[in-house]
């Protein structure tokens, strides 16, 4: 949706420059607060006319389980009265890769068919750093379609070490 970009582009590089300081803060509450905001029963109030921007803003702090840090509620304050809440979880994206961008690391997904523990997490995102030349902040997802194997994906690139993906290659080898 390049409209939601569009909208989510400045509120994101704003609470960027506003949260210099402690970017890893902002960012902790920012994804807590997207996750909350993903939920559609939540959406759908916060578009109700009858609903007041401190009756979604108590909502989300109550779903939070703790007050929320002045400058979050700030922010989503000017969110929710200027009709921007169906945009925080591209605002958040968008932080997240602002942030990146300046510490010089991605997001990465490993998909997995079965758990990873850290050890074997801590040597995989080692090898994963080497091969893409950057740091990377992993997060596992279990895929069991993959039978064997993981698929890495960091922004448009994608490794795909998968017994899936080379029954796939052998499939494609033996009809030619």
């Amino acid at each position: 949706m390049a409209e939601l970009a569009t909208i989510a582009r400045p509120y994101a590089e704003a609470l960027f420059k506003a949260s210099s300081t402690d970017l890893a803060g902002a960012g902790a509450w920012l994804e807590r607060v997207a996750a909350i905001a993903a939920n559609p029963e939540l959406q759908q109030f916060a578009d109700n006319p009858k609903a007041t921007p401190e009756q979604v803003l108590g909502v989300i702090a109550g779903a939070n389980g703790a007050a929320l840090p002045p400058a979050a509620s700030n922010f989503l304050m000017a969110l929710l009265e200027n009709g921007r809440f169906t945009a925080l979880q591209e605002i958040a994206r968008q932080f997240r890769a602002l942030a990146n961008a300046q510490s010089g690391s991605s997001d990465a997904v490993v998909f997995s068919a079965f758990p990873i523990d850290a050890a074997a997490l801590n040597g995989v995102a080692t090898a994963l750093e080497k091969r893409f030349g950057r740091k990377l902040q992993l997060t596992v997802e279990q895929d069991p379609s993959l039978i064997g194997g993981i698929r890495v994906v960091v922004g448009d690139e994608v490794l795909d070490t998968s017994v899936k993906a080379r029954l796939e290659q052998m499939k494609v080898a033996l009809a030619a």
